[in-house]
């Protein structure tokens, strides 16, 4: 025996099964407690559906409105908000520990364009061949990103070493 399907969204008409419920016409105007077989009856006089809003509340909240309208604005609330969200995506610089001046202004021109776009930046600077043997330099060079973005970004994740890099993660304010 299987159970019958469970409907999504708020209950409405015959499915709303308490015996009283507080009704709001489609006007919008509190019509005050009563009998749900009255609510469903006022309902269908106006040729729309009785639609349980608040179905936590004591008695139940139901409005009379046009159920598929319903749906569809909350659809389009929901999408609405969707746009609105923004997903912080995480980007990455990759340093040497040795880098130019000019070079550094210039990755240091694409960190200030994600920070501004929301996003998070980590900063790996790689060390190779006997590079390893002055971490010092890399920690130095990561110190200066620190102090030249303090005012845009906080530090997430502190300079670190991993492996043959050392890794920085920095967020925007």
């Amino acid at each position: 025996m299987q159970a019958p399907p469970v409907k999504e969204g708020p209950r409405m008409n015959e499915d709303i099964r308490v015996p009283r419920v507080l009704l709001i016409d489609q006007h919008g105007e509190k019509q005050g407690v009563m009998p749900t077989s009255a609510a469903i009856e006022a309902a269908e006089e106006a040729g729309l559906d009785l639609v349980e809003i608040v179905p936590n509340a004591d008695p139940p909240v139901c409005k009379i409105l046009d159920y598929g309208k319903f749906k569809f604005q909350e659809q389009k609330k929901k999408n609405e908000a969707r746009k609105k969200q923004k997903v912080v995506e995480l980007k990455e610089i990759k340093l040497r520990p040795n880098i130019d001046q000019h070079d550094y202004e210039v990755k240091a021109r694409s960190m200030h364009r994600f920070f501004e776009e929301g996003d998070k930046v980590k900063i790996t600077l790689r060390f190779r061949g006997r590079e390893l043997a002055h971490p010092e330099l890399g920690m130095k060079l990561l110190q200066k990103v620190k102090v030249d973005f303090e005012e845009v970004a906080k530090v997430e994740y502190e300079p670190r070493m991993e492996g043959r890099q050392m890794i920085m993660i920095l967020a925007p304010r």
